[in-house]
């Protein structure tokens, strides 16, 4: 029977307090009397009570957003930009050991490199260029954030606001270039169609249809007695009536 109380104590005392659970997403740091000793892989785990701990890291990607920023591009415009970082501790140990909050590192950092790539470049790259910068910038924070055990995977510009006055001078500028596509399209179209009213003209007259169509058009307009219909003859027709006017009188 005392045997058996003291195997209680000695669990409870010794045993049960050193039992550590490791989830498959996270790593365990194991501190003996606050020195560095190894790392814990997921699964069940003992450790020596009071002597040792554990600090549980996540490993899996998180997110850190960085608030609004007002940088002013290289073409002096002030812009408002806000992101999302996304990273993932990579060695467990140096995100405890090499830095105090990693999170809160990573995404000042990120907000430093942000303000820094997008002061550098103009109004217009920014806005064409959005995933090339974000991708800037990523590489500027996961260079140093590799030696505090963390991978910066991506980084997202999320909203880029503009100005009052440049919204409005864009929506105008959209809008001119809107013209200007429409009445090149417009221009296009009627240039077509007087190509073909020009070759329709050249191949009736060549084929002598041209009189059929006139003589088609007079029906047309003639079947209703009240109606006038005046034709223009053409020059050619004018002057050769003169002529055989002018010949009749002299004979």
């Amino acid at each position: 029977m005392e045997l058996l109380v003291l195997i209680v104590v000695i669990l409870l005392v010794f045993i049960i307090p050193g039992i550590r659970v490791i989830n498959q997403y996270e790593r365990g740091l194991v501190l003996t009397l606050g020195q560095y000793s190894y790392t814990l892989q997921p699964g069940l785990k003992i450790i020596i009570p009071y002597i040792q701990r554990v600090i549980k890291v996540d490993i899996r990607i998180s997110t850190s957003d960085i608030p609004q920023q007002e940088v002013i591009t290289r073409d002096n415009v002030p812009v408002g930009i806000n992101a999302v970082v996304y990273f993932q501790v990579v060695k467990a140990e140096d995100a405890i050991l090499k830095i105090q909050d990693y999170t809160y590192a990573v995404s000042q950092y990120a907000q430093t490199a942000l303000r820094d790539v997008i002061g550098g470049v103009e109004l217009d790259t920014l806005l064409t260029e959005r995933q090339k910068l974000a991708d800037e910038i990523k590489n500027i924070v996961d260079s140093e954030t590799t030696g505090w055990g963390v991978d910066v995977t991506a980084i997202k510009i999320q909203d880029i606001e503009l100005p009052a006055d440049m919204k409005r001078s864009m929506a105008k500028q959209a809008e001119a270039e809107r013209e200007r596509r429409a009445t090149i399209i417009r221009a296009q179209g009627e240039l077509t169609a007087s190509e073909n009213l020009k070759k329709a003209m050249e191949n009736l007259s060549a084929s002598g249809a041209i009189s059929l169509r006139t003589l088609q058009t007079i029906e047309s307009t003639t079947a209703n007695p009240a109606n006038t219909v005046v034709f223009a003859l053409p020059i050619q027709i004018l002057e050769g009536l003169k002529a055989l006017t002018g010949n009749g009188a002299k004979s």
